[in-house]
């Protein structure tokens, strides 16, 4: 995990996110829902990772824009993040030198259409892309965006 901090319970890691994610907000409302300044935030986001995080989030990238299109490429809390037509993220990446984690996680939020019984996975370390993890991620990308 990341520097630990009594000052409000954050770390400086997640201090830091809550700072871009300000800034964010600041820069949407701005632009709007605009997907030009959504690619150009996911890719200034990708280039400020470490070479591992940064080709796993790339492809993760590429594959989303496959898979689901309608989802709209930005940032959240600083990393690459795809929102639906109402803004709301869906599925989100985090680099695992942002926290200072094990492993670069994909995410997904509450409006991903992921429901399955009682119980189902909302995040998944991811390591390496291989063939059939690629797979897996464009099956729950798809299914993620309804």
């Amino acid at each position: 995990m990341g520097t630990t901090d009594t000052s409000g319970g954050l770390t400086k890691e997640e201090r830091d996110a809550v700072k871009d994610r300000a800034k964010e907000l600041r820069e949407e409302a701005k632009a709007g829902k605009n997907r030009a300044a959504g690619e150009k935030a996911v890719q200034d986001a990708i280039k400020d990772m470490p070479k591992g995080d940064a080709e796993i989030a790339t492809r993760l990238h590429e594959i989303v824009a496959d898979a689901a299109p309608q989802l709209t490429p930005k940032t959240w809390y600083g990393q690459p993040a795809y929102a639906d037509k109402d803004g709301k993220v869906i599925a989100f990446f985090q680099s695992a030198a942002k926290f200072k984690t094990r492993y670069a996680t994909l995410g997904f939020n509450e409006d991903a259409s992921l429901d399955d019984g009682e119980m189902w996975a909302t995040s998944f370390a991811v390591t390496k892309l291989t063939p059939a993890v690629e797979k897996k991620i464009t099956e729950l990308i798809t299914r993620a965006a309804g």
